[in-house]
């Protein structure tokens, strides 16, 4: 089966959202917006029609983050993850809430880890 994406997510790790928002903003000219979901600030804001920039706090890890999410365009997160554990591929987080919506993280052969998210809208299976 094929997956269809929809997306991209680029999440930074960051210790102070302020100074990062100023950063980004000063220098990169982004426009983040401050959302507060289910006990988490984070800010997002959009590069195009389908890249999304986020920073949540958090521990930040030069090397680790920034991380990369796909967005699973008609959803099936639950039968993707099976897949590729089937597969043999190392999951890193099984299928788990996000900000409005499902993740879970995995590695590719390098050894990276690789994101992929759909909203609580979509279907799981």
């Amino acid at each position: 089966m094929t997956v269809k994406l929809n997306g991209v997510t680029i999440i930074f790790n960051v210790t102070d959202l302020d100074r990062t928002d100023k950063f980004y903003r000063t220098h990169l000219g982004l426009d983040f917006v401050r959302y507060e979901e289910a006990g988490s600030t984070f800010l997002m804001t959009k590069i195009g029609p389908d890249i999304d920039v986020m920073a949540f706090r958090g521990d930040p890890k030069p090397g680790n983050t920034p991380n990369v999410v796909f967005g699973l365009a008609e959803g099936g997160i639950d039968g993707f993850v099976e897949r590729l554990a089937a597969a043999g591929v190392e999951i890193v987080t099984p299928v788990s809430e996000a900000p409005d919506g499902l993740y879970a993280d995995f590695r590719d052969p390098d050894g990276h880890t690789v994101s992929v998210y759909q909203p609580a809208t979509l279907p799981r299976s």
